[in-house]
């Protein structure tokens, strides 16, 4: 804050409290980023917040102005990013502001989307209203890295989870798993999946563990639950294929065995793409407005995902427990590397415990 012009620092406390309305909206807006919003009158008093807590409703700024009232006029509004200048699902917000009759628009971000991008602030200053830009661009920025990623990629921000042993093994060599980590760290994933819009796996792990992949109550928007199979080779019954719960998505490449969905319930939707790369599968998660996803698959098609660039973040949960065996599991297939200066060069991110367990999150 010490570097920031004066002209900034006396909004950042207001910034930091519409990034935190932002937070209220998390894992309910894609494919829209958070964003939140307060308006303060002509003294600078808080009259109004608000935040976007879902595609199709309202946008953080007009939540803000309709709780202000007429005392908006003349007033400022403090918002995370930029207000949009296109028609949507809801009308721009910027003429919104403009006939609310502010005196001063505080951005935090300029908004990446191109239909934005810059057009909303001109708009605004043709208008005769004052905007002050980047007041905490980054901590802005921040809460929408995974809009951010997809807007400039063309892909969800991918998040690969696995718990292992303290020796690297996510099961022993007969195939047993359950459970290397205990409870808190087993919530922990559901609060992770609570804030993703997609959970993907294979076919092997529907075949040996039956998964239901919800975030257990955590959210009542339920990810989409993702199937990535390349032959079809799946049971019949699993808990997937009822799709009250949450939908389903079954994603698959050109040697599937579509027999398979003519006994299949009605529910899962079915998608069939061009190849068997995880990339070409996020793409098409893009668009149906995925900002984040979670890989939630054995070592074949999580090496896969990492080495096809689909996997931007690791949460790797380590249990204090020694399964040993030289044929037991391991969370990745081998990346064919032959020298130690090739192999991935991870960040810390940060390190947290989970009851008797650890939780490393790391960027790739």
């Amino acid at each position: 804050m010490i570097n920031l012009p004066q002209d900034q620092k006396i909004w950042v406390p207001w910034m930091r409290r519409a990034i935190q309305l932002a937070l209220l909206g998390e894992g309910r807006t894609s494919p829209n980023p958070l964003v939140g919003a307060i308006v303060l009158d002509s003294s600078e008093r808080l009259v109004g917040e608000g935040f976007h807590s879902g595609a199709g409703n309202a946008h953080a700024e007009i939540e803000a102005l309709a709780e202000a009232g007429e005392k908006s006029v003349g007033g400022t509004i403090v918002v995370t990013l930029e207000p949009c200048c296109h028609e949507g699902l809801t009308p721009p917000c910027t003429e919104a502001l403009i006939k609310a009759g502010l005196k001063k628009v505080v951005v935090g971000m300029v908004d990446p989307d191109p239909r934005v991008s810059g057009k909303g602030i001109s708009r605004l200053k043709d208008s005769g209203l004052e905007v002050i830009e980047g007041v905490l661009n980054k901590e802005c920025e921040g809460i929408n890295r995974e809009f951010i990623f997809r807007i400039r990629n063309g892909r969800p921000w991918g998040i690969l989870k696995w718990a292992m042993s303290l020796d690297g093994r996510i099961g022993l060599q007969n195939g047993c798993s359950k459970w290397i980590t205990n409870v808190p760290a087993r919530d922990s994933v559901h609060q992770i999946r609570s804030k993703c819009d997609a959970v993907i796996v294979g076919g092997g792990t529907v075949r040996a563990d039956n998964p239901l992949l919800t975030s257990r109550g955590k959210s009542t928007l339920e990810p989409l639950r993702v199937v990535f199979s390349k032959s079809l080779n799946l049971p019949k019954f699993a808990k997937l294929w009822d799709t009250k719960i949450a939908k389903t998505l079954i994603a698959y490449g050109p040697e599937g065995d579509e027999a398979f969905f003519s006994d299949l319930q009605d529910g899962p939707e079915k998608l069939r793409l061009n190849s068997n790369d995880p990339s070409e599968l996020l793409k098409s998660l893009a668009n149906k407005g995925c900002n984040k996803i979670l890989w939630e698959c054995g070592p074949l098609l999580a090496t896969s995902a990492i080495a096809d660039d689909c996997v931007q973040e690791l949460v790797v949960f380590v249990a204090p427990k020694l399964l040993g065996g030289k044929s037991a599991m391991s969370p990745l297939n081998s990346f064919g590397f032959e020298s130690i200066d090739s192999t991935y060069k991870l960040q810390h991110s940060f390190l947290d415990r989970k009851g008797h367990d650890l939780c490393w999150r790391l960027l790739l």
